[in-house]
């Protein structure tokens, strides 16, 4: 299992253990994480599952596909690290990763 804390925009964290075979969202939603509704289930064609990832993982991942770069920039609260959960694939190497959460409950 992989820990990753998701910090609510008010600063509310929650750490939990995420399987490498899921993906952000999933991880969120099935630990019932305030804020990350997932509600396309997974693809890629809402944003309730907007994050924000730390600046030294942007680089490390490869960058959205057109898809979710269409997406992200209809985002009112779109940053230069905002991402769509579901399609950050979770591995072993992202152990300790801290994302963030948007203030609006993720409908962008």
């Amino acid at each position: 299992m992989v820990a990753i804390t998701y910090i609510e925009h008010d600063g509310t964290r929650h750490t939990v253990d995420v399987d490498p075979q899921m993906n952000l969202m999933e991880g969120a939603t099935l630990n019932m994480v305030p804020g990350v509704v997932g509600m396309c289930g997974g693809i890629c064609s809402c944003a309730t599952c907007h994050c924000y990832l730390p600046a030294e993982w942007i680089e490390r991942l490869p960058p959205p596909a057109d898809g979710e770069r269409q997406i992200l920039d209809g985002l009112a609260l779109r940053r230069s690290n905002s991402r769509l959960g579901c399609q950050i694939a979770i591995s072993a190497a992202m152990d300790g990763l801290e994302v963030g959460l948007p203030a609006d409950g993720n409908a962008g």
